[in-house]
């Protein structure tokens, strides 16, 4: 495999979570980069995600992960930055963290592989690019479940 496969493999896994959170969420590309060996694809949510709805959000990726046969390597329950790390069978590095504001990270790492030129992701994107811009803003876009502000024992997702 070289550092051009690895990137869609990354936007494959990255896809596929993104995919079963429902309500959907609104995403845009955090910047790719390229190691010796490695690639790094990352995902920025766009949704505000409340502090009660956090729970409910890690629980639906979590299950996901482990469905899809990830071994979780390790859950960070830090109340205000809470993260998963999982490892793909094939020997992907996947984390969801929660950063400042509750705006949730996606991230895919590659295992070492051929030097290759790597393309930009052709993933479709649900919220602005915000190219140009040097950083990309806190979460801006109101869902009427993941900006709640209680807690809901009826999440969906798996």
């Amino acid at each position: 495999m070289d550092m051009q496969a690895a990137a869609v493999r990354s936007d494959e896994i990255l896809d596929a979570v993104l995919q079963e959170i429902r309500p959907e969420l609104r995403w845009t590309h955090g910047f790719t980069s390229v190691g010796m060996c490695d690639v790094t694809r990352r995902r920025v949510v766009m949704t505000n995600i409340s502090a009660e709805r956090r729970g409910n959000f890690l629980g639906v990726v979590d299950r996901f992960w482990r469905k899809s046969g990830y071994h979780m390597t390790t859950v960070n329950n830090n109340v205000e930055f809470p993260a998963i790390y999982a490892r793909t069978s094939d020997g992907f590095r996947v984390s969801l963290r929660i950063g400042g504001k509750g705006q949730a990270f996606f991230q895919v790492d590659t295992p070492c592989v051929r030097e290759s030129k790597v393309a930009d992701s052709t993933s479709k994107a649900t919220a602005p690019l915000y190219e140009g811009m040097e950083l990309i803003p806190r979460p801006n876009i109101h869902s009427d479940f993941w900006s709640a502000g209680a807690p809901s024992a009826a999440a969906s997702g798996s």
